[in-house]
């Protein structure tokens, strides 16, 4: 597995999921189990199939998680004149509109709230980048030019 680039609030969060699923939600799913097969025939048993179903999507999910904490590299917000992993971007798009992304990460991106990651198309056009420089990136809709205005 790839490393996962990831700041520290990001990797608290990963490991309070990952608590909460095995603390809490796997014990609770093995005891919907245990009941349903108390029903009787497991055949045409819906309880069952989907307290089944529920498990192995949360034991996917915790064996997700250790993989990306174990291959966490943790990433703090340096105050560089460089983008990089960490930095806060605050630019100006080709039809006067203002951004601002921090670049983050592939299991912390969050696009809507402004987090991007570094392996995105938008994301790896402003890493190396400084402040005052203009690029140009092909999207679907057509070309997306940017101007770097601060870095933090």
């Amino acid at each position: 597995m790839l490393e996962n680039y990831i700041s520290p609030d990001g990797l608290a969060k990963l490991k309070k999921e990952l608590a909460e699923l095995i603390n809490k939600r796997r014990p609770e799913v093995i005891e919907r189990i245990a009941n349903a097969r108390d029903l009787g025939d497991l055949s045409e048993n819906a309880e069952y199939h989907e307290a089944r179903e529920e498990q192995g999507f949360i034991e996917g999910r915790i064996q997700e998680l250790e993989n990306l904490i174990k291959n966490a590299v943790i990433v703090k917000n340096s105050k560089s004149n460089i983008v990089g992993i960490g930095s806060t971007v605050h630019a100006t798009c080709h039809d006067g509109s203002k951004v601002k992304y921090t670049i983050v990460g592939h299991s912390e991106a969050d696009p809507v709230n402004g987090k991007i990651s570094h392996e995105s198309p938008l994301g790896r056009a402003f890493i190396g980048k400084t402040v005052g420089d203009e690029f140009e990136l092909i999207i679907p809709a057509g070309k997306f030019k940017c101007k770097i205005h601060k870095i933090e």
